[in-house]
């Protein structure tokens, strides 16, 4: 679908979960920190490879089809005959989700043979992941070896969902990114720091060598800290609607890659990045085909 290394910015590399999240009303709506943030990149004009796997069977398919109507490259999507797609349960209580997260499902075993040969010709600008995916060694070999193919500086976006993350494993990502995104409650329990929040998120940047760490902070906005300070910041904004807030984070994630893939400050990225994931607040699921949306976040400018 996309020539290797043409002319042109060069394309974020996605890799982690893709599944399917199920609300209490029945529906079923498409999700995944990792694939949620590579839709956005492509709404933004960022042509994403995003490297995950699918079950033979008709979500998968289905997660395929939604791809290649979006416009996404499909070459990195991995099809799985023994295990199923992804899934969680999701409960809402005030509009604040919970999750249910299956286990063994496709994307816990992405082949690091086939992940690293999808990316071999890409001219990777960032490597994107999560948490979720790296709870099984099949997977977490699979982004070991796109991390020693690609050269590509990490983006960590950290998810703790219990129990599906040990120490160690969060302390060799932290380890291998060059800039982590994560909540408050988050940030706590990575940095060790019971302090403010930019001290702690400092402290963190310190502690594993990080050249951003960036801190939401809900409704009340965001902090982009380097090893020295708090370098930006991003004031509330008020949501007109809420429907619900699933997605949001990793729709302030997706506008921290386009923003710095476009070179563009931190305290831009950080205000736009607020602004786009209070808007998908606005909507039901994490996703959206509203093409306008994503030319209005960076104001019809690449």
């Amino acid at each position: 679908m996309h020539d290797s290394k043409d002319a042109g910015p060069p394309r974020p590399l996605v890799f982690g979960e893709v599944l399917f999240d199920h609300f209490p009303d029945g529906s079923a709506v498409l999700g995944g920190a990792p694939f949620n943030v590579a839709w956005h990149l492509q709404g933004f004009g960022h042509s994403p490879l995003f490297i995950s796997s699918v079950g033979e069977d008709a979500r998968g398919r289905e997660i395929a089809g939604a791809m290649a109507d979006w416009g996404m490259d499909v070459a990195g999507l991995q099809r799985d005959p023994r295990r199923p797609t992804g899934e969680v349960s999701v409960s809402l209580a005030d509009g604040q989700p919970t999750y249910d997260i299956l286990a063994d499902r496709a994307y816990d075993a992405i082949d690091p043979e086939r992940a690293a040969a999808a990316a071999a010709t890409l001219d990777g600008g960032l490597l994107y992941h999560g948490t979720l995916a790296l709870r099984d060694a099949t997977s977490r070999t699979a982004l070991e070896r796109l991390r020693d193919a690609t050269g590509a500086p990490v983006f960590l976006d950290v998810n703790l969902r219990p129990p599906w993350y040990d120490a160690d494993t969060l302390r060799t990502a932290l380890d291998a990114s060059r800039w982590v995104k994560l909540n408050e409650a988050e940030l706590r329990e990575l940095s060790g720091h019971d302090g403010e929040t930019g001290a702690a998120a400092v402290a963190l940047a310190q502690k594993h060598d990080l050249e951003g760490v960036i801190v939401t902070l809900g409704g009340e906005g965001a902090i982009w800290s380097d090893r020295q300070e708090i370098s930006a910041a991003a004031d509330a904004l008020k949501a007109a609607e809420i429907v619900d807030t699933v997605g949001a984070g990793d729709a302030f994630a997706s506008v921290c890659i386009a923003g710095l893939l476009r070179g563009l400050s931190a305290e831009r990225i950080l205000h736009t990045a607020h602004r786009f994931a209070v808007e998908i607040c606005g909507i039901r699921g994490a996703v959206t085909r509203e093409t306008g949306l994503y030319r209005r976040a960076f104001g019809n400018r690449r």
